[in-house]
């Protein structure tokens, strides 16, 4: 009998208030927790979460947050009421302001070897347990200059995987000079996402979206597409990328 992959709704609550649910893989969920809290700009460090605890239940998971009072009360000013899905980040944002969010520009920071690149897709399928036994979750990972991979993280969805590598590097306190790779196509949030903690690179194994790369570009990250075995498509920010002609 062929593993089919887990998918569950995960609530997430701020200091005893609901804030919205996400339907996703129950695996490293702490990671989700920061990477998510991170990401989203609830909070701007993970010293702000003083405590995680996971609550399950027969209708899902409840990750109960406890966070710092500045933090919640700027959370209280802008809440969002969403339904998270699997294909969707921003279904349920009440305003544009909500999802066209003031984000400072990425550092200019150090070149990077295409090469590494390539070689960090290479090492991913082998990191992917998930995906290995049962062919229907996203990966998202860190990679070092030498092309070394850390940090995997796996979910049903995109946003949700990446969310989880970046809670996981965020928790760990790396460095923001590798670069992000995502086993997705690359969306307007995404870009967001890797940029609101600082990342330079995003790599993904299918297509950006138009509004993703005009974000890139806007915020000084570079976005790369189609990185299969030696090829790719960079579109945005080419500078920091060296071994190609783009």
């Amino acid at each position: 009998m062929d593993t089919v992959a887990e998918e569950v709704p995960v609530a997430f609550e701020y200091n005893g208030i609901a804030h919205t649910v996400m339907l996703a893989t129950p695996a490293d969920l702490k990671d989700f927790a920061l990477g998510f809290s991170l990401s989203e700009g609830i909070i701007k460090r993970c010293s702000e979460v003083f405590d995680i605890e996971i609550e399950e239940a027969p209708k899902g998971i409840t990750l109960h947050m406890n966070i710092f009072g500045e933090s919640f009360a700027n959370l209280k000013e802008r809440r969002r009421s969403l339904a998270g899905r699997t294909g969707c980040g921003l279904c349920g944002a009440e305003s544009l302001s909500q999802v066209m969010r003031d984000l400072h520009p990425v550092a200019a920071g150090a070149s990077f070897q295409l090469a590494a690149l390539y070689e960090g897709m290479r090492r991913l399928p082998a990191q992917q347990s998930i995906q290995e036994m049962t062919g229907a979750v996203h990966a998202a990972c860190l990679v070092a200059a030498d092309g070394s991979i850390s940090h995997v993280r796996e979910d049903v969805g995109r946003h949700n995987a990446l969310d989880k590598t970046l809670g996981a590097l965020a928790s760990a306190d790396a460095a923001t000079d590798g670069a992000l790779i995502i086993t997705s196509r690359a969306s307007f949030e995404m870009v967001q996402k890797a940029a609101a903690l600082g990342y330079g690179i995003l790599a993904a194994v299918s297509a950006p979206t138009a509004a993703a790369v005009r974000l890139a570009e806007k915020l000084n990250l570079t976005l790369i597409g189609f990185l299969r075995g030696s090829g790719c498509a960079i579109y945005s920010h080419p500078q920091r990328i060296q071994g190609t002609n783009a």
